[in-house]
């Protein structure tokens, strides 16, 4: 009965992938493209807010290495007279800004002498170490490992000088100082170190003199060199105690050129 029916028409079915709506296509590219920009602008605005916050941070502490280190013959000559001769110094002891990329920078040292640098201290303390071996070789004590150890005490020396002057700034709540400025103030101490040492190689007796002398320079320089900071860079004035804390730093310079002048096998004594 059933096998006489034949075959049954087929019933059309609805297409599995049906017709793309095209407003629908238009929206979600123009959702998916706005929330893809707002992230994108989103995150640039991290990045940068982000890049420019360690930017600052880095040129308030650390500054730019290369400015320490444009000098020239003039200045070379002029800041040695200004260190080994402070109270002869004549001019003002504030540094010379120059408006860069809408703010105030100042200017680098090979236009400025008061402007800090790392080129003077760093032969300064070559000259010192050198010194010093020629002292040993002298006396018949000389070796690698005298030498080695005379490097040390230098650089320790440095690092003792450098706490000094960074704890007295930030004693005064003047602590926004760059690292780089401090480390250049305190690698002057070798500039006056290198005549005491000489002065003992050429004639002994000459010591005596030239250490309490280049002392003293080095204690005015550091002096003025701080008030400067306080005063015109800082803007940090504490009348009640900047006065014992600035005369702290200058006799602070004797115990440590003592110690530094003392050219010996063993660097503690």
């Amino acid at each position: 009965m059933y096998n006489n029916l034949g075959a049954q028409p087929r019933v059309p079915r609805p297409p599995t992938n049906p017709q793309p709506n095209p407003f629908g296509n238009t929206f979600y590219g123009a959702g998916s493209g706005l929330i893809r920009g707002g992230l994108g602008a989103y995150g640039e605005k991290i990045l940068g807010s982000s890049s420019e916050y360690v930017q600052s941070n880095i040129s308030r502490y650390f500054s730019d290495p290369q400015y320490y280190f444009q000098v020239n013959d003039q200045y070379v000559r002029n800041k040695l007279k200004v260190v080994l001769l402070p109270f002869l110094h004549r001019g003002h002891w504030t540094r010379i800004t120059e408006p860069v990329g809408g703010r105030l920078s100042y200017k680098p040292p090979i236009y400025d002498i008061n402007a800090p640098d790392l080129y003077i201290p760093f032969m300064a303390f070559g000259t010192y170490v050198v010194l010093a071996g020629l002292s040993l070789g002298l006396q018949a004590k000389f070796s690698p490992e005298a030498l080695n150890w005379l490097f040390v005490k230098g650089l320790f020396g440095w690092f003792l000088q450098v706490m000094l002057l960074k704890v007295t700034l930030l004693s005064l709540g003047s602590g926004e100082v760059p690292l780089l400025d401090i480390l250049a103030y305190a690698g002057y101490t070798f500039t006056g170190m290198c005549l005491p040492v000489l002065g003992r190689i050429i004639w002994k007796y000459s010591y005596y003199f030239l250490m309490p002398w280049t002392c003293f320079c080095m204690g005015v320089f550091l002096v003025k060199t701080m008030k400067r900071i306080l005063f015109t860079e800082v803007r940090s004035y504490d009348s009640s105690r900047h006065h014992y804390l600035l005369l702290f730093i200058a006799l602070a310079q004797l115990p440590l050129f003592t110690w530094l002048g003392n050219i010996s096998v063993n660097w503690l004594f």
